[in-house]
């Protein structure tokens, strides 16, 4: 099966939530970004966001892990439905990627994806490259996080 078969282009799911808390928040930032607005809570309220705020490659990273649980709950259910899910790769990249608005501790984000295209690839027989629409809302239902990825998929 492929991901042209099993999802209609522009249809939106549901991939799951993460709540972002004061302290994933600095354990990431100290780790990969630690820029005083993403580390220090007192520093970050002299700032432009005025308060703590998660990293954008973090909420990016929170998009990946609820993808991956995601999808393994998709090909577990198209298993019992006797079904073989489409079998995806790496991504070759992304593009378009916008952090929206700031994402502050306490924040619950809910991540979609959407599929846009599917195109074979012609140095590749058997393969594919698939671009999705990845997104996220705060529990106020405003946009965080937008962007396209491409996800490879071979037989």
């Amino acid at each position: 099966m492929r991901m042209s078969e099993l999802y209609t282009v522009g249809e939106k799911a549901e991939i799951g939530s993460y709540t972002f808390t004061e302290e994933n928040i600095i354990r990431f930032a100290t780790r990969y970004d630690p820029q005083r607005f993403h580390v220090d809570k007192e520093a970050a309220k002299d700032t432009l966001f005025g308060g703590l705020c998660a990293s954008g490659w973090h909420t990016t990273a929170a998009w990946m892990r609820t993808f991956l649980a995601f999808w393994e709950r998709q090909s577990a259910a198209l298993a019992q439905k006797g079904l073989t899910s489409p079998n995806l790769g790496p991504s070759p990249g992304f593009q378009k990627l916008q952090w929206l608005r700031p994402v502050f501790a306490g924040d619950v984000v809910t991540y979609s994806v959407a599929f846009l295209s599917s195109r074979p690839l012609a140095s590749r027989p058997g393969w594919h490259l698939n671009t999705i629409l990845c997104e996220g809302v705060n529990q106020n239902s405003d946009p965080v996080i937008r962007f396209e990825s491409g996800v490879l998929e071979f037989d």
